[in-house]
């Protein structure tokens, strides 16, 4: 038996329906899929206690001693990824205005907060679970708030406006897309298991994209309020190319991001970078 944990979002669900449901040859590997929101997973991580489960990028620089890093699964923001709000239109510079000011963060692992520490490291954070960001910002409980998931698409529902978008203004930095969040397998598995793991993995995600309909259908019961085609936008936006490899400029996003952060104090050290692939 081998322990699947991701997210219960739509893109998630997407990516592990063929697993999860048996569409797809697993050679008698048999997966148990648990579901919790990515902070959870990330602490989770922390004590090697899942043998394959999403994680933050930020996360796996403090897991890599203990994970290996799949090269299928990526959630890549192309010019597009966590989002700052407040009930307020942003200032001319939302930047500076940003500082010194409380910021709802979904949590202190997630890529997002570390993509937030590197565009303003001067907030104040405030831990609330995503799904409440929003709520919390529109009720006056922080000055602004960083949406992850289907936040980023449904904030102007509750009002709120948008300051920076974290992947567009990680895209003018770099000329990189803005890596999110991937799978990582436990490296006392095994060499042969492990790569058994990201075939299964590569080939559940495989399958939902051609079976892009019936894949959705299956989403769109983890879209927490999205209609039909914002779950088919949302799961686009995180379910693409990057998803079935990283690619080399996925790769180059993933080490640009933590050496950045390194650079910047915000990982403990240098992370040494090896994508298990499924076909190698």
């Amino acid at each position: 038996m081998i322990r699947v944990a991701h997210s219960p979002d739509a893109d998630d669900a997407f990516m592990f329906w063929a697993m999860a449901e048996g569409k797809i040859d697993t050679n008698g590997r048999h997966y148990v899929h648990e579901l919790a929101d990515i902070e959870t997973l990330n602490r989770r991580a922390l004590g090697g206690e899942l043998e394959l489960t999403a994680v933050s990028i930020h996360a796996y620089a403090h897991l890599a001693d203990r994970y290996a890093l799949l090269a299928h699964g990526a959630s890549m923001g192309d010019r597009y990824g966590p989002r700052i709000v407040a009930r307020t239109p942003a200032a001319p510079d939302p930047r500076a205005d940003l500082a010194g000011r409380t910021v709802a963060i979904p949590g202190t692992l997630t890529t997002a907060w570390l993509a937030l520490q590197l565009y303003q490291p001067n907030v104040r954070p405030v831990v609330v679970p995503f799904d409440q960001i929003e709520d919390h910002v529109a009720a006056g409980k922080s000055d602004a708030g960083l949406l992850i998931h289907e936040g980023q698409l449904t904030f102007g529902d509750r009002g709120l406006h948008l300051w920076a978008d974290m992947g567009e203004w990680w895209f003018q930095e770099t000329r990189l897309p803005l890596p999110l969040g991937g799978n990582v397998v436990r490296r006392d598995l095994g060499p042969e298991l492990v790569h058994a793991i990201a075939r299964d993995l590569k080939a559940s995600i495989e399958y939902g994209l051609e079976h892009r309909v019936e894949a959705l259908q299956h989403a769109q019961g983890y879209s927490r309020g999205l209609d039909a085609d914002q779950t088919d936008r949302f799961v686009g936006m995180y379910v693409n190319a990057y998803t079935v490899d990283y690619g080399e400029l996925g790769r180059r996003a993933v080490a640009e991001l933590l050496a950045r952060a390194h650079a910047a104090g915000l990982i403990p050290a240098p992370v040494h970078l090896a994508f298990i692939a499924g076909d190698s």
